[in-house]
């Protein structure tokens, strides 16, 4: 989609400062459309605003803000965070959880599958409608699995946040790693029917594809 077809923004989240997930003309052009709000993890304001985005607000983990009807919450990821070979880990990275009256959302960012991560964010955000969980960039697991999730953890990570919906993503844009590009989608699919969930619990959409949030 281009972006002229996008409706006007109100919030942008914004994970982490890896280029593929923090992409400032990207971001110049959801800032023209409407001024919405950017939400970023700590320190990684300093980039926005030096590509002349001003509206943001840095938040750490477990702290908030208020964007008209919906709390924002930054929550942990097991990820990391670079841009240049001498800035490794000198912003934070994390996940998302927005509560409004209309339910709970959660966006997990890129991590891998910290079962103490998912247990916490459970205990502090509590009833979680749509968990939106990677499900690729997983192969070969033996480098990548401190790092991302492939089908089967994100199945886990849902069990353990006790979410109503597992919403996948992070499959089927780019080719980042060795699995087939088709791969995950059906290996969750695999998953959740032999753990004998109902399909409907599991949304995969198409690339442009949305869907409407109903309790």
């Amino acid at each position: 989609m281009a972006p002229s077809a996008l409706p006007p923004v109100d919030v942008v989240t914004v994970s982490h400062a890896h280029f593929d997930h923090l992409d400032l003309p990207s971001l110049r052009t959801l800032a023209r459309r409407g001024k919405p709000l950017f939400v970023v993890p700590k320190d990684n304001a300093e980039l926005l605003r030096g590509a002349g985005i001003e509206n943001v607000v840095e938040l750490g983990w477990w702290e908030s803000t208020q964007a008209g009807g919906v709390r924002i919450t930054c929550v942990p990821a097991q990820h990391w965070s670079m841009r240049m070979p001498w800035d490794r880990n000198t912003r934070l990275w994390g996940g998302f959880v927005y509560e409004s009256a209309e339910g709970v959302a959660y966006h997990a960012g890129d991590t891998a599958l910290s079962e103490d991560v998912f247990r916490a964010i459970a205990e502090r955000c509590p009833r979680i409608d749509w968990a939106m969980l990677p499900i690729g960039a997983y192969d070969p697991t033996w480098f990548m699995s401190s790092q991302h999730m492939g089908p089967e953890e994100a199945g886990r990570a849902w069990e353990l946040l006790g979410a109503r919906v597992l919403v996948a993503m992070h499959w089927g844009t780019f080719k980042l790693t060795d699995e087939p590009i088709g791969e995950p989608p059906e290996r969750a699919k695999a998953w959740f029917e032999a753990k004998g969930y109902p399909a409907e619990r599991l949304w995969i959409l198409d690339v442009g594809e949305t869907h409407r949030l109903t309790r």
